[in-house]
């Protein structure tokens, strides 16, 4: 078989070229509606002419007098403000004016913004459905929605929303990015129910909002009403569910006059935290370890305004304390599993450093071109296991101290869009006790983190460059250190995205480049990584010029590139995209980003026909085909697939839908782990879903799929939720999940055998793998009122993994593999063991695999409590159970595992947490 190998230069350059250009685009026509400030929404016309639609125009004004903030409409301002009160339907009508009336009204200060709402029903307060839960989550139940363009670039979205409950939203989206919920500004809002329908008043301090400097203000406005009852979604500012929506498609909020930065530019939020650990067991003689431990600790996270769109935040000592907990999981491959991120002083603003990522209607089996994930700047220290092979006991520190870190984030008045973060990490010592001995040990370098992120935005909004620069420096003045972390790290990037059409077409590319540096035993542990497996011995190894591609034990740094391109038709019944994704291998950002795997070149095409009007069959119905393929960089077709899927919505509110894929054999480059490629057998897959109407009290959901591959392998899953709410502040959700999946090459070992020479003198073994998994996730979640909640999440499972027929691969780059003890040599187990003789009575000598069977048991759960007793200042109670066993047995046996769950000892974390939100 000839291979082709792929020149890395010329990916680079091409994908390069493939960056949009700044080019001219036309611009929808926009006129505005004066007179005295009343908004009248024109009904859109059908088919193109919708993108000539006048946008609708809303006036503020200045408050005479005093608001006092409780949802009632009755002080004398709200009756001579001007309303917006001409709505449209998108669902369940679209385009028909909406049924129910809505007025909504803007009036400031020097320091507030405030926005006055009334709801009409026309079943008065019997119509409106209320529902408390806590901030930011969907109510399920009427609700109102204002966002704000506030730089009037067609981009930039920040959304504040409030529930007849007065359960407040609040999710931020600078630039183009997705909309953020973990942003909480400080701001009020209430609302009441009463015989006319309901009723809403928002207080918003300018100094929680961002906008061009200067004091007339002209921002982009979209409002949204949802009535529950009817499933009504009524907009101020419309187009059709088959265009490109979104900012660029906002009305005009006029006649804000905005004060200079001066009140709350500085925002203080100092937090005290006491954790109390509980161990169920303690080992006998580990001088570290009690069985009950206090931990105090304090920090404070600050907030200043440098101008009125940009802003400094710092940090600390930020907490560490999470109020919720990763789940459980089983991971047998050779990839690190992602956890997202969970402190407060990183995911907010995140938007602002948001670099690469899909935006497309299918994509599989290939990572994000991401040059981000915070959750390694304070991780647990990397160089823990030379502590615990050092001595008998140590005493390692759980993360590494983030000694202080600080961000900046905001725009400018010209379109740029700027994040800029700089973290800064103590280093790490443990303790170590070997006999009598006692003496500490470096597990953890001091490391500085730096990330700066600029976007510009061109043809109002439609067209925008960026760049990204990442680094990490570390100070590697330990040997056992240094021959495992680099000791510098960099990472640059550029990006952009043009739309044309009147937003229909859209291209998409980013390019980064990668360097790392450090020792000789450093840059081997990378090349030898999972991401690419350098010391493949079938590699048609290329050159390490400008970017790596050669094994070389004797490297003391390494490079490579990624890039993502993307051209689609975003809007319209029929839409459609292509896009390429390359990976260099010696690309490598896993010191500040999260990275599974490299030497890739991808490849896909969808088209997608959407029918949206409804009919006596369907609201809604989508399909979408389309196929993908993947090269590695010698030329090795490693994926290909062809897949179709339908959903619909039912006349009843009911979601439907399949999938379908199928994957013919191909070569696979990481099964051996670092060993020769193979073939991977070809797979068949489908799936079902079905959701009922959420309204509902009892709500469920569920998928089923299977899958089969061409050598006799089924993998089945189940996935099913209820979701039940007797009361309108109280929640359950349970959601049981069954899957049993089978292997027929599951890597277990590789062992040196010179005889192996078809495999470069490595024979690696592999066997059948018959895994079954049982897990219920349970959550209940009690809002006492909008301040104040109570969730508890509790989370068993259940995970037999059975390990038979061990075998290994005839020849590389082919299928058919040959079972010890049925095909060719000889097994036995011998004290738990399995003895291999790979060929009978041929030259090569037997070798023992220790029995990989195992059942894992384990329940996490915690309980949370939260209640902002005061504007920004909440106060946290936290209990937090983990238990865990292992057992060497393999079959699933509920009963049994069960038992051993909770006959194993348990942890228990309680944490007290309050901060207190001071604005001068």
């Amino acid at each position: 078989m000839t291979r082709r190998p792929i020149h890395t230069l010329a990916v680079a350059v091409c994908a390069f070229l493939a960056m949009p250009a700044a080019t001219a685009a036309q611009d929808a026509a926009i006129s505005d509606t004066g007179g005295g400030g009343t908004a009248t929404a024109v009904t859109p016309p059908a088919g193109d002419a919708a993108h000539e639609r006048l946008a609708p125009l809303a006036r503020a004004v200045r408050l005479t007098g005093t608001i006092e903030l409780d949802g009632r409409l009755d002080e004398p301002i709200w009756a001579s403000a001007p309303a917006v009160t001409e709505f449209i339907q998108r669902d369940p009508n679209e385009g028909e004016p909406a049924t129910q009336r809505t007025e909504v009204r803007f009036v400031f200060d020097d320091k507030t913004l405030y926005v006055g709402a009334r709801m009409y029903d026309d079943m008065g307060a019997e119509g409106v459905v209320s529902r408390l839960v806590r901030r930011d989550n969907w109510p399920d139940s009427d609700q109102l929605t204002i966002t704000f363009d506030t730089f009037l670039d067609h981009l930039g979205q920040t959304e504040l929303s409030i529930n007849p409950a007065g359960v407040r939203g609040d999710a931020f989206g600078p630039g183009g990015s997705f909309l953020d919920d973990s942003w909480n500004p400080v701001w009020r809002a209430d609302a009441k129910v009463d015989s006319l329908g309901w009723t809403a008043e928002f207080e918003i301090p300018f100094s929680q909002l961002r906008f061009p400097q200067g004091t007339d203000q002209r921002w982009g406005l979209q409002i949204n009403r949802f009535v529950h009852r009817l499933n009504e979604s009524q907009v101020w500012s419309f187009w059709r569910k088959n265009e490109s929506g979104g900012p660029s498609r906002y009305g005009h909020l006029e006649g804000i006059e905005a004060p200079a930065v001066g009140t709350n530019k500085l925002e203080v939020l100092p937090y005290v935290v006491s954790t109390t650990l509980h161990r169920g067991s303690v080992e006998e003689g580990n001088p570290f370890v009690d069985e009950t431990e206090v931990k105090p600790r304090a920090g404070v996270d600050l907030k200043y305004l440098l101008t009125s769109n940009l802003t400094l935040n710092a940090t600390i000592n930020p907490d560490f304390g999470q109020a919720e907990v990763d789940p459980a999981v089983v991971n047998l491959s050779a990839f690190e599993t992602f956890f997202p991120e969970k402190r407060e002083f990183f995911i907010e603003g995140q938007g602002l450093f948001s670099y690469g990522g899909f935006n497309c209607y299918f994509c599989s089996n290939v990572s994000s071109l991401s040059m981000t994930f915070t959750r390694r700047i304070g991780r647990p220290p990397q160089g823990a296991s030379f502590a615990h092979d050092a001595g008998d006991y140590a005493d390692v520190p759980d993360n590494t101290t983030i000694l202080g870190a600080a961000k900046v984030t905001g725009r400018t008045g010209g379109g740029w869009s700027i994040g800029l973060m700089n973290a800064v990490t103590g280093a790490e010592d443990a303790e170590v006790v070997a006999g009598s001995e006692r003496f500490e040990r470096r597990v953890e370098p001091l490391s500085n983190y730096f990330v700066g992120r600029v976007k510009r935005d061109l043809l109002d909004g439609d067209l925008q460059v960026g760049g990204i620069v990442t680094s990490v420096v570390r100070d590697l003045d330990d040997p056992d250190l240094a021959s495992i972390m680099n000791s510098h790290a960099e990472g640059f990037g550029i990006d952009g995205q043009l739309w044309w059409g009147d937003r229909t077409y859209r291209l998409m590319a980013n390019a980064a480049m990668t360097s790392i540096s450090g020792s000789e035993e450093a840059i081997l542990r990378r090349q030898r990584s999972s991401a690419r497996y350098f010391q493949r011995p079938d590699r048609e190894h290329g050159g390490n010029g400008l970017f790596t591609d050669r094994f070389d034990p004797s490297l003391t740094s390494m490079r490579g590139f990624g890039t993502y391109t993307r051209l689609a038709k975003e809007s319209g019944d029929w839409r459609w995209e292509t896009a390429l994704n390359t990976r260099s291998p010696g690309f490598e950002n896993n010191d500040i980003a999260f990275l599974t795997r490299t030497d890739f070149v991808w490849m896909n095409a969808n088209v997608n026909r959407q029918f949206t009007s409804p009919t006596k069959y369907y609201r809604r119905l989508d399909f979408t085909a389309g196929a993908q393929q993947q090269y590695n960089f010698d030329g090795d077709l490693t994926d290909r697939q062809y897949h179709a899927w339908g959903g619909t919505q039912t006349p009843f509110w009911w979601w439907f839908s399949g999938f379908y894929l199928t994957r013919p054999s191909t070569i696979d480059d990481r099964l051996t782990r670092g060993g020769p490629a193979v073939r991977r057998a070809g797979i068949d897959y489908m799936s079902v879903s079905m959701e009922s109407d959420s309204r509902k009290k009892i709500s469920f959901h569920g998928q089923f799929s299977h899958g089969r591959n061409d050598e006799g392998a089924r993998d089945y899953d189940f996935n099913a939720g209820i979701n039940f709410k007797p009361v309108s502040n109280v929640r359950l959700s349970v959601s049981p999940g069954f899957s049993k999946g089978q292997s027929t090459a599951q890597y277990v070992a590789a062992v040196d055998d010179p005889t192996a020479t078809d495999f470069f003198g490595t024979r690696y073994v592999f066997s059948d793998l018959d895994q079954k998994t049982l897990s219920l996730n349970t959550r209940l979640n009690v809002t006492f009122n909008p301040r104040m909640t109570l969730e508890l999440f509790v989370q068993p499972l259940f995970s037999a993994n059975d390990f038979s027929r061990f075998k290994e691969f005839d020849a590389p780059r082919e299928l058919a593999k040959s079972v010890y003890g049925e095909d060719v040599g000889t097994v036995q187990q011998v004290d738990g063991d399995y003895v291999i003789d790979p060929d009978g009575a041929g030259p090569a000598e037997s070798f023992t695999v220790s029995d990989p069977d195992f059942n894992f048991r384990s329940l996490r759960g915690n309980a949370v409590f939260r209640w902002e007793y005061r504007p920004g200042s909440t106060l946290f109670l936290v209990w937090t159970q983990d238990r865990s066993s292992v057992g060497s047995v393999g079959d699933f046996d509920f009963g049994r595992d069960r038992d051993a769950l909770f006959d194993a000892e348990s942890d228990n974390i309680f944490l007290i947490k309050v901060n207190y939100w001071l604005g001068l």
